[in-house]
């Protein structure tokens, strides 16, 4: 293995057949590029899918309320919906063993202002648990918690964007905006994944707003998270249900589709994970075709090489060489070849990715690129099978005899 003639002898021998060893080469080269641009684009695939739910948790279910389309059970057309206090803490407690999280939300538009800076922004009123159905990550401070909740307390949690526009010379925390003409003391400042929109917003805590924006119970949605033990379709049947529960409760037609409108993103999950399910399958078959033809490539190079070199190898024995030291000529000369072509692909697709990553975006392909591990396992597959083809061949020409190889033509 570190004879030093042994590996002179393989490297003079890749220098005077430069072709032979750049079409080996190239073969691997190939195989590799086109595994690792394929993969490549199947993650961003994958990335792009993903990041539609970044925002919110993947076992979401989102209820809203609407106008009733149809007349049922003696009511008119037209009736609009008010969820309330009551409808929350009835699917709370009906469903309790299948909500992981759960919180209403009022809507609300208020102009902020701090010493000077102003500007609008959308508030959410909501319960401490719309932190996890959100994703919020809270940079300073805290989240609205059940005392605030208890005790209707002026406080808000705001996104980093409002803290960079009406806090110039200071920080947020522990300071008071006015909202609307009423001081709110800031608890907290939040990050999220969701981008700039969701970092301009404002939360407080809902029954804060009840009493401050009506001096009433109504919401204008709710949102939970299902139990994450729930399989898709488990979770689809939970949606229904809750869309089948709430339309008795308010008398509703079950035919009528804009009076309780739910969006559960299993939905979703599941159409995406059909999707990106299909597009492995390919990739797989592609991918494994390409490494396929690679390795039938190299086995017949090999072949070819021992067969040209068939006078050289008589040669060899018939000056004492051993049959062990002509296998280790040929087959350590294949591995050399595909270890460095397949590392020489691996470069030459990463680099691709890394290139013309940004400008795939506007095809849905979202930072394409492809885990080591798989890239070293692919690799570490062609440089296998290219000894394997350059053992066998090499083997057989190690056992024939002087007299024969030299006589061949």
């Amino acid at each position: 293995m570190f004879d030093i003639d042994l590996w002179r002898e393989i490297f003079q021998s890749i220098s005077k057949n430069k072709l032979r060893s750049l079409l080996s080469g190239f073969t691997v080269s190939f195989a590799i590029l086109l595994f690792t641009l394929l993969f490549g684009i199947a993650n961003g695939l994958e990335n792009t899918f993903r990041s539609f739910f970044v925002d919110d948790a993947q076992n979401s279910i989102f209820i809203r309320s609407g106008k009733t389309t149809k007349a049922y059970k003696g009511l008119q057309a037209g009736r609009q919906i008010q969820f309330t206090n009551d409808e929350f803490d009835y699917i709370k407690d009906e469903f309790d063993n299948k909500v992981q999280y759960i919180t209403s939300r009022i809507y609300k538009n208020v102009e902020a202002s701090f010493q000077g800076e102003k500007n609008s922004y959308s508030l959410r009123a909501v319960h401490p648990d719309h932190q996890y159905l959100e994703k919020t990550k809270i940079r300073e401070g805290r989240y609205v918690s059940q005392k605030d909740m208890d005790d209707k307390s002026k406080v808000i949690v705001i996104g980093r964007l409002v803290e960079e526009d009406l806090f110039l010379k200071t920080t947020a925390l522990g300071k008071y905006i006015n909202l609307s003409g009423i001081p709110y003391k800031v608890v907290g400042v939040y990050t999220d994944d969701g981008g700039d929109d969701e970092e301009r917003l404002i939360y407080m805590p809902l029954t804060t707003a009840q009493r401050i924006y009506g001096n009433n119970d109504y919401v204008d949605q709710i949102n939970l998270t299902y139990n994450p033990s729930m399989s898709t379709s488990q979770a689809l049947s939970f949606g229904n249900e809750i869309e089948k529960k709430l339309q008795q409760r308010f008398s509703v037609s079950p035919k009528d589709q804009r009076a309780i409108r739910i969006n559960n993103l299993a939905e979703a999950t599941r159409g995406t994970n059909a999707v990106m399910a299909g597009l492995g399958v390919i990739i797989i078959v592609i991918g494994m075709g390409t490494l396929i033809a690679g390795i039938v490539g190299i086995a017949n190079i090999m072949i070819f090489i021992v067969k040209e070199r068939t006078k050289e190898l008589g040669i060899r024995k018939a000056l004492g060489a051993t049959p062990k030291s002509i296998v280790s000529i040929i087959l350590f000369e294949s591995i050399l070849i595909t270890t460095l072509a397949g590392y020489f692909g691996l470069l030459i697709g990463m680099g691709v990715l890394e290139l013309v990553g940004d400008t795939l975006e506007e095809y849905f392909i979202s930072d394409p690129g492809v885990s080591t591990g798989l890239l070293i396992g692919a690799t570490i597959t062609l440089i296998i099978s290219g000894a394997i083809a350059g053992y066998l061949p090499a083997k057989k020409a190690s056992r024939i005899k002087p007299i024969v190889a030299l006589r061949d033509e």
